[in-house]
């Protein structure tokens, strides 16, 4: 376990990070400054949650989430009403939080807010702060810098307060060792299934079922509005590439950066983890006294389940990359071959032998020339990036019947696009970005065939489109989609009676009947080990009443058909030590603090008016 939280610190923090209130500390327009009226998803006492702010946290949370599921993203989900008033509610939670912070008079001072800006690792190069990144950002925000720092003022410590609330909270100990054990019970579960398509050939649809279901689903069989676009990209990274590296931009580059090319001292260490001090004192005495004997020891009496099979290795390190700071610092004090006292930890006491040291090096300019090129191309690119983007914005807008203008200006291709859909993403290849797709549906490109404005996808990347062919959304007729129809009903009255048949094999089977069941070979799981089973189908199993054995459990699995689960065992969890006890500990003080961030919240939106434009929360 140990070994777990060294090798994956950075997931384990995002993943905490996540669970409590997300607090966009440069990421909300500024709302003292934006419009009212039409341009409100919401408002909370009268300050605004703009359009624009809304679209811009979706876009931000849609993005995270296809970097966290990959091509498992589904993007009807991250675009659901669901997804859209989640976003909603925490930008409301954010603004509660920002007003109680103005209501007390607790805003920062400018000096204090442009130090942190100026300090801020997100607007440095090279260790300093870079104008340049800093007004690249202000760009893509659509904010100038006195509104930036207006904003802050009141950011910055309702950011500070929110993570006070939820960071006073905790787990009393009982309670916690009793949610580890019910976390970390196992279950031994069969499973049968009834499939709804061995229901299909029973049901028929009638044309008047059919035609019922079709007028009360018209917004299902309509095609969306679609166009056809070209496009130019300017992108920093290509203007770069065009200016490319020189051998002496590299040599310069390189001797600048001498300090920062080598490779740190790196250190091999094993350790053997133990609960007490005495305990850890004893094996320390057996390790210096045969220390080649320390890898048999480590498998005999650590607690670390992470390295302990591996004799306690926790492998080659530079500094900064263990868990526990107390035994890095053990182990960059001793020598190789050494056994140092015991360690003191959060996690335990470690009785520790370093095995080897890596001594720093500088590395040499023939390894390290690629990626000071890049460096080098990418200043570059960022450089001319700043001085075209105003250009080259007010050409496509200035020229606005062509982009040919700005092609030839800036050396760009003009590419073309298929037939896309707002909704279809992934069509819209780089033009699918939320601002530039509400500019290239809107009437003056659709119908004027003007160019749209410049519009910054990404950092250094400024795309404008113009609209070659434009499709109007058309209702499709009953006789066009009339087999779909049927098969929609077809399969929502098979769900039906497989559902209706599971029930009622799930009664015999709590009566004691066999039902007719084939069970598949039974898995062991728990609620973090779940066997390939759906989330929905471990609760249901994890929460069954298991007091009489076998116990049975039923759940519907959507248009798949009805799930059957046997439950035949229990296999309680035994408790908690060391690192892992410290981990749990520290996830349910995680949760304690959410859920009481979220009742600080609740506390001042029940002071608040908040009202809510349902439209524009719907609003494509």
């Amino acid at each position: 376990m140990f070994d777990l939280v060294t090798k994956h610190k950075r997931l384990l923090q995002v993943i905490l990070a996540i669970l409590v209130l997300p607090f966009a500390f440069w990421g909300v327009e500024s709302y003292t400054r934006a419009g009212r009226g039409g341009n409100e998803v919401a408002s909370v006492d009268g300050i605004p949650v703009t359009l624009r702010e809304f679209s811009d946290e979706l876009r931000r949370q849609q993005d995270r989430m296809r970097q966290l599921l990959g091509a498992g993203a589904d993007p009807a989900a991250l675009e659901s009403p669901e997804m859209r008033l989640a976003i909603l509610d925490s930008l409301i939670s954010q603004r509660l939080i920002t007003n109680a912070v103005a209501n007390a008079h607790a805003a920062l001072s400018r000096d204090a807010v442009v130090a942190s800006i100026l300090a801020s690792p997100e607007f440095q190069v090279d260790g300093k702060f870079s104008a340049e990144r800093y007004a690249g950002y202000l760009r893509a925000a659509g904010l100038s810098d006195d509104g930036n720092v207006d904003r802050l003022r009141l950011e910055i410590p309702a950011s500070q307060l929110a993570a006070a609330v939820a960071g006073s909270a905790f787990e009393p100990r009982t309670s916690s060792a009793r949610l580890a054990a019910i976390e970390a019970e196992k279950r031994e579960v069969a499973e049968a299934f009834v499939s709804a398509d061995a229901f299909l050939s029973r049901v028929k649809p009638d044309e008047a079922a059919a035609k019922a279901y079709y007028e009360s689903h018209l917004a299902d069989f309509k095609v969306p509005e679609r166009v056809r676009a070209e496009f130019v990209v300017l992108s920093a990274e290509a203007i770069g590439q065009a200016e490319g590296a020189s051998e002496a931009e590299i040599k310069t580059a390189y001797d600048a950066k001498a300090a920062t090319l080598g490779e740190p001292e790196q250190r091999r260490a094993s350790h053997i983890l133990l609960a007490g001090k005495d305990e850890a004192g004893k094996v320390l005495a057996e390790a210096r006294k045969s220390p080649q004997s320390f890898a048999e020891l480590a498998k005999k009496h650590s607690q670390d389940s992470g390295s302990a099979a591996n004799g306690g290795d926790l492998g080659m390190n530079p500094r900064g990359a263990l868990a526990s700071k107390e035994l890095e610092e053990a182990i960059f004090r001793l020598k190789a071959g050494e056994i140092g006292d015991v360690v003191t930890s959060p996690f335990g006491f470690h009785v520790v032998r370093v095995t080897a040291i890596q001594p720093a090096k500088l590395r040499p300019i023939e390894e390290v020339r690629k990626e000071l090129a890049a460096e080098i191309i990418k200043q570059k690119g960022m450089k001319k990036f700043a001085e075209a983007a105003e250009s080259f914005n007010n050409m496509v807008y200035e020229q606005s019947d062509s982009l040919k203008p700005a092609a030839e200006r800036f050396k760009l291709k003009i590419e073309n696009t298929g037939w896309f859909s707002r909704q279809a993403l992934g069509e819209a290849g780089p033009l699918a970005n939320p601002k530039l797709l509400a500019a290239i549906f809107s009437p003056d490109a659709t119908r004027q065939k003007r160019n749209t404005d410049a519009v910054e996808v990404a950092p250094g990347v400024l795309v404008a489109a113009r609209v070659l062919e434009h499709q109007p959304e058309a209702q499709r007729p009953f006789a066009e989609v009339r087999a779909d129809v049927e098969r929609r009903l077809a399969r929502r009255e098979a769900v039906a009676l497989a559902r209706k048949e599971g029930e009622a094999k799930l009664l015999e089977l709590r009566k004691g009947a066999d039902a007719g069941i084939t069970w598949a070979a039974a898995k062991t799981v728990s609620r973090q080990e779940t066997q390939g089973l759906p989330q929905a189908a471990i609760r249901r199993i994890m929460s069954t009443d298991a007091a009489k054995l076998p116990a049975f459990a039923g759940l519907e699995r959507g248009e798949e058909g009805y799930a059957l689960y046997r439950i035949a065992k229990v296999i309680p969890s035994g408790p908690a030590a060391g690192p892992q006890a410290a981990e749990l500990q520290a996830r349910f003080d995680q949760r304690a603090g959410a859920a009481q961030l979220d009742a600080y919240v609740s506390s001042l939106r029940a002071r608040a008016k908040v009202e809510v434009n349902q439209a524009n929360l719907e609003r494509k």
